[in-house]
């Protein structure tokens, strides 16, 4: 699996509906779920939490965890759905994860990662990998980083995403953590260094392709195996049409925030043939005209004309329609000029 540019699990944003949205954007970045704990799984509406488009492709299962036993029935179950991998949280920084005992406060206990990722791997055929901190609270980043990738690594784990930035699990809320410790990208690039057989990702305050870009540069020697996008390929979902002739040099055209919409079309259509609300997949649009003209007309009518019962594709095209017509107005204006 190429890992060269894939999008963060992030709660609460991307869902299923969300991921066919950036699949219209990119065909080769890998997608990830949100968060989804090993005990919902177990005992939860399966096809609510775990159900997906088969368009998605490539696409992994991010489980939430510390009991190896769960752990490896809740991948059994994932990769029966489909997924292309089964990811272990090891970096949610929230109250309710640490209450769980899972998530970023697994960084003091490498061992009981591995006894995690040694029973997923067990289970599965797929790919079983490790997505992590730096460290927590009063760890010292470059101890409690290697202990944990050099645990799991001796059970067999060769894939780790690393977000480069410390979780203070006291004083800060996971807002908070996403952007107030300091990132430490060198210390990624070192693990790399000095772990080359394994797969390493990083991820952690990348707000553009440029950024990604110059991340995958080895040009100190360290080729890292992929860049992990978060809140910018959520907010400003346009740059991804350019992933893959950019990252994964495709032959293929970009593909523009028109064409992505297009493309987009008919998974809106069965989904809102099944019954599902219009703005449960447009909120996810909202910013796929960022910085262009009628951007905000496009969002308001995402935002509101989709609320109604019975709303549809119609409104869809209204918003496109706005921006097409502030376009059109602007290049008259030029011409004018």
């Amino acid at each position: 699996m190429n890992r060269r540019l894939s999008i963060a699990p992030m709660m609460d944003w991307t869902d299923r509906h969300c991921r066919a949205f950036h699949r219209a954007l990119t065909a080769e970045a890998l997608l990830y779920t949100e968060m989804v704990t090993a005990p919902a799984v177990l005992h939860g509406d399966r096809e609510r939490l775990l159900g997906f488009d088969a368009v998605e492709h490539p696409v992994a299962l991010q489980l939430g965890g510390s009991d190896p036993a769960q752990l490896a029935e809740a991948a059994r179950i994932g990769a029966a759905f489909g997924y292309d991998e089964i990811n272990l949280n090891v970096g949610c920084p929230s109250d309710r994860v640490q209450s769980g005992r899972f998530g970023a406060c697994l960084m003091r206990e490498p061992g009981l990662v591995a006894d995690c990722m040694a029973a997923i791997k067990e289970a599965v055929s797929v790919p079983a990998t490790v997505k992590c901190r730096i460290g927590v609270d009063d760890q010292d980043p470059q101890v409690s980083l290697f202990a944990t990738v050099d645990a799991c690594a001796a059970v067999g784990i060769e894939v780790f995403i690393i977000h480069a930035r410390m979780a203070w699990l006291k004083g800060l809320s996971p807002k908070e953590n996403r952007d107030v410790p300091p990132l430490d990208y060198g210390l990624v690039r070192r693990l790399k260094r000095e772990r080359p057989h394994l797969s390493v990702s990083i991820n952690g305050g990348v707000a553009s392709l440029d950024e990604a870009e110059a991340h995958l540069d080895a040009g100190d020697g360290v080729q890292l195996d992929g860049v992990m996008l978060g809140r910018a390929a959520y907010h400003e979902p346009a740059i991804l049409g350019q992933v893959d002739r950019r990252l994964f040099g495709a032959a293929t055209p970009d593909i523009d925030a028109f064409a992505a919409i297009d493309r987009y079309r008919p998974y809106l259509a069965a989904r809102l043939e099944e019954g599902v609300p219009l703005p449960a997949m447009t909120r996810h649009m909202l910013g796929l005209m960022h910085g262009r003209p009628g951007a905000r007309a496009y969002r308001r009518i995402l935002t509101v004309d989709s609320i109604p019962p019975g709303a549809g594709i119609e409104v869809v095209d209204r918003a496109v329609d706005a921006v097409r017509e502030a376009e059109a107005r602007l290049e008259l204006r030029g011409e004018a000029a």
